[in-house]
């Protein structure tokens, strides 16, 4: 969140920060209960003065024998006493009002950051891995299609157990899924990230620490009661992304310099009911209320994250390089930057199937797989994380940054299609391979049940 010092001093910046972002929010009405609220806490302050002075002349009025001076110095105490205590009450549903609405503001983007409306607006950064493409089948598969014929994935039961926008993956289906997570794990060690397994549902002050709340309750699964309820800090929600969990592991706490920066990497399944525009897509596995993901968040020192920034860049990008997946860079606009985020870089892979009207010239559509972020102190003030360099020294919030290493079903889905031969099979990327037992061919299985005796059975 932004403080209010930050509010109170920049009230144009935080404003054009609202309009770039599309966010509507009363600031003047911010600015004019922060201007009560300051007003009333130093009436109250002089109130507290005068009372005090007023208290300590009853006991010298006593001693001297003034009783009359001395009862109207008590009586005075009282009024006074009665005017503190409401102006005090009023302050305080001033301040819980002012920090409500301090969570509706967004974070304000960083000055490099371009101006635009939305995703249209969005600036390409560069291209990778489009020199070299393997040669592919005349007519690309989708993945729905490729999937349903080798009988690994499921859309049908995964309706059946769970409803829409759920699927099953099975046989090497599964095992590519499993085979991605431990390779993206096995990277990202490689990077220096510490593992770490979270809690699946986390408490509604988790959720408001990385700000899913309250700007995202539609989008979440709540464990019980519906969404429009009134929710406190301990009710529980699925987690829409292990950036939520982990972040929170230290809510409420000081770190040392010397822990700096902490680079922690955890696997989730993640739940989201797409309830915004997009929705689920009708068919596939790219848009659904179920993925799995690695996520990578890091802690940093302010001044080391607009670098750090880069490297999480990069090392998200070090799963496709090895995968050997062509792949864009796009920087976010302001309009379609996101609530929390100070800039942000959407890594998307590309997918050659299905065409779409921005794809590449290759044909074949964008897939975003990671959405990498600087947050600067914006969820470190929610959230209330902060270090000092020595433990003499004063503490102050630290950054925080986290970007996916990857989401594991849209990279299925390009690796069934970039990877799809002539015959129907799928050749399993070469740094699979070892994950799967060293299988290099996805082949397809044989259906279950009466599905498989044909429509003549």
């Amino acid at each position: 969140m932004l403080s209010r010092q930050f509010v109170r001093e920049n009230p144009e910046v935080v404003r054009e920060a609202l309009d770039n972002k599309g966010v509507d929010v009363d600031l003047d009405r911010i600015l004019d209960v922060d201007e009560e609220w300051r007003e009333l806490k130093g009436r109250g302050d002089d109130l507290r003065h005068e009372r005090n002075e007023v208290s300590s002349t009853i006991g010298e009025l006593k001693q001297a024998g003034d009783e009359e001076a001395a009862q109207e110095a008590i009586e005075r105490s009282q009024d006074l006493k009665a005017e503190l205590q409401a102006i005090e009450e009023r302050a305080d549903e001033l301040e819980a009002e002012l920090e409500e609405a301090l969570l509706e503001l967004p974070q304000v983007p960083q000055e490099d950051v371009p101006v635009g409306a939305d995703e249209s607006e969005n600036v390409e950064v560069r291209r990778e891995g489009f020199d070299d493409l393997r040669s592919l089948p005349d007519a690309v598969d989708p993945h729905y299609d490729l999937g349903e014929e080798l009988e690994i994935l499921d859309f049908e039961r995964g309706a059946k157990v769970a409803g829409g926008g759920f699927y099953v993956a099975k046989g090497d289906g599964a095992r590519l899924e499993h085979a991605l997570i431990q390779f993206m794990l096995d990277v990202h060690r490689e990077q220096g990230y510490e593992d770490v397994f979270p809690p699946i549902p986390v408490n509604s002050a988790s959720m408001r620490g990385t700000g899913q709340l309250p700007k995202f309750t539609e989008d979440a699964y709540r464990v019980e009661g519906t969404n429009a309820e009134e929710y406190d800090d301990d009710d529980l929600w699925l987690l829409p992304t292990a950036e939520v969990p982990v972040t929170n592991l230290h809510r409420d706490e000081i770190l040392l310099g010397e822990d700096l920066p902490l680079k922690y990497q955890a696997y989730t399944p993640n739940f989201r009911q797409e309830a915004g525009e997009h929705g689920t897509e009708t068919r596939g596995i790219v848009r659904v209320h179920q993925f799995n993901k690695v996520e990578m968040v890091n802690f940093v020192r302010p001044e080391e994250s607009d670098e750090r920034f880069h490297g999480l860049v990069d090392e998200a990008e070090e799963v496709l390089r090895r995968l050997e997946l062509p792949y864009r860079i796009l920087e976010m606009c302001t309009g379609d930057l996101g609530f929390t985020q100070a800039k942000k870089y959407d890594i998307e892979v590309w997918a050659p199937a299905d065409d779409m009207d921005e794809g590449p010239e290759a044909g074949g559509r964008w897939l975003e797989v990671s959405s990498v972020s600087n947050f600067e102190d914006f969820q470190a003030r929610r959230a209330q994380i902060r270090y000092r360099e020595e433990h003499h020294e004063s503490a102050e919030f630290l950054h925080t940054l986290n970007g996916s290493g990857l989401a594991v079903p849209r990279i299925v889905v390009a690796i069934l299609e970039y990877y799809q031969n002539d015959d129907g099979t799928v050749t399993v990327p070469e740094a699979l391979r070892p994950y799967m037992g060293g299988t290099e061919r996805i082949e397809g299985h044989d259906p279950v049940g009466e599905s498989k005796l044909g429509d003549g059975a």
